[in-house]
């Protein structure tokens, strides 16, 4: 299959989707990247507990069956998460799995037990050098990434490059890509009214001299504490870095496969103008739109950015989710920033 060719199954009113879905992976060849007896991860976001907006369970347990009829080994995986909530270590991972729908098939921790199953892989790129990426996904086979297409405060929205960026390297190596962003403190506008310092959950901010202060060098810029301040005092800056910072890392995910074993499938569906980490529901940005499938990451994302309001997106958030594609382009992975779109 081509690179830049990317397979889409609409949305449609009264339809069987889940037939559909089934449909469309074999149109686009999908299962091409599973051999009788591959170790197959699918790189999936389980959702957050308390946020309805994931993929739906029953399009990966159709997926993973259809894997099996092909003799492969499937297993969901993803890896724990840096701020400490519901995915936070394998277990409690795991845990939020089950009780979201996906506790029909095995699940790991692709990054072990409490994060520090990685391998490091070195980029070439002065940006980030070193990626580390999670255990399981470097070991595997083959991997098909189940991407759910949403909006993202600080990159904009995300989709396949995000769901491997970020959500396919260490603890470590996610703190490298917000680090990428930039933070400003006007101070001569803060209160003191420590509206930030309660927002937080790391505890970051405070308030020394009747201003705030925010220079831990754990701290991964999100927006929280810069949301909640009521004078504007917190400034994201660059947000665009943290799009080259997922390019960089996507790749290095992807470079420990060999060619032919990566599928992708993207769910522009119930799209939210925040990512899925948090354990609440976002604003609806547009209508749902369908799936897309096909073999490269640069070209499932420039086809799933073009079918929303990538504009009002970027807009909302002050950045340019496209520096992803164009970014991943440049670094010579193969793709088309402008795919062919087949509907099936």
């Amino acid at each position: 299959m081509s690179e830049e060719r990317v397979f889409f199954a609409k949305w449609r009113p009264y339809a069987n989707m889940l037939t559909r879905f089934e449909k469309l992976v074999k149109k686009a060849h999908l299962l091409d990247v599973v051999d009788r007896g591959d170790l197959v991860a699918i790189k999936l976001h389980v959702g957050e507990l308390g946020n309805p907006n994931y993929i739906r369970p029953f399009f990966v347990k159709r997926l993973m069956e259809m894997i099996v009829d092909k003799g492969g080994k499937p297993f969901i995986t993803d890896t724990t998460t840096y701020y400490r909530e519901r995915r936070w270590n394998g277990y409690d991972h795991e845990d939020t799995a089950i009780a979201n729908g996906f506790g029909f098939g095995r699940f790991m921790s692709a990054d072990g037990l409490k994060g520090g199953y990685v391998f490091p892989v070195q980029t070439g790129d002065p940006l980030i050098p070193e990626i580390e990426v999670a255990g399981a996904l470097y070991e595997a086979d083959a991997m098909i990434v189940v991407s759910h297409v949403k909006g993202h405060p600080l990159a904009g929205a995300g989709g396949a490059i995000k769901n491997l960026g970020m959500g396919g390297v260490s603890k470590k190596s996610k703190l490298a890509q917000h680090r990428l962003v930039d933070m400003r403190l006007e101070i001569e506008k803060c209160q003191a009214c420590e509206s930030c310092v309660k927002a937080c959950r790391f505890g970051f901010p405070r308030i020394e001299d009747g201003h705030v202060v925010i220079d831990d060098p754990n701290c991964m810029r999100c927006p929280i504490c810069s949301s909640a301040c009521p004078e504007g005092v917190i400034i994201l800056e660059n947000k665009e870095r943290l799009c080259k910072g997922l390019a960089i890392a996507a790749k290095a995910v992807l470079s420990t496969f060999k060619a032919g074993k990566v599928g992708f499938v993207n769910f522009v569906v119930t799209v939210s103008s925040l990512c899925d980490c948090g354990p609440m529901q976002a604003e609806m940005i547009g209508p749902d739109v369908g799936i897309f499938a096909g073999v490269s990451a640069l070209s499932i994302d420039a086809a799933s950015f073009e079918s929303i309001d990538t504009a009002r997106l970027n807009e909302m958030h002050q950045t340019d989710c496209w520096e992803q594609v164009r970014y991943l382009a440049s670094l010579g992975y193969p793709g088309s920033k402008s795919p062919i779109i087949k509907e099936v």
